[in-house]
């Protein structure tokens, strides 16, 4: 399933503002409101559209730290690997979580106030975990690009 052009640039609009009303949809794309209303609803049924979200600045909440951390698990049975996943969930810290294939199992981005809370966070939860093996962490010195909203090509 690949989006018309319509729904291509509904999607582009609404990733770079999701405040978007219905009527604003409309008057950009020189539609009228209820064509563009079935649209939004139809692409949010057929999950192209997963949800809205505010992007937050991180430094404001005093996550000043993101770290990029790769574990590797002792074991990779398929239980060992959904124990890790249901485990690794629940930490706030943990921004993001990636099973990967190479070297290391996951990649996790943790974001935390400083370099304190995150030698806590690997000792005290991390570490704490079955069959942690290996863990490498990276750390942002500067964010050059954070990019959220995908280009998105019609079909036709």
């Amino acid at each position: 399933m690949h989006p018309d052009k319509t729904d291509a640039m509904i999607l582009e609009l609404l990733q770079h503002d999701a405040r978007l009303t219905n009527k604003e949809l409309a008057d950009k794309l020189g539609k009228t409101i209820t064509p563009i209303y079935e649209r939004v609803k139809r692409l949010e049924a057929e999950g192209f559209i997963t949800g809205y979200h505010a992007h937050v600045d991180r430094n404001k909440l005093g996550r000043k730290l993101v770290a990029f951390t790769n574990v590797q698990l002792k074991q990779h049975a398929r239980q060992k690997l959904l124990d890790f996943e249901k485990s690794i969930v629940r930490f706030e810290e943990v921004m993001e979580c990636y099973h990967m294939t190479g070297l290391y199992d996951y990649l996790l981005k943790i974001a935390v106030a400083d370099m304190n809370a995150y030698q806590d966070f690997i000792v005290n939860k991390l570490a704490k975990l079955a069959d942690i093996g290996t863990v490498q962490s990276s750390f942002i010195m500067t964010e050059v690009k954070h990019e959220t909203a995908y280009k998105i090509s019609p079909v036709g």
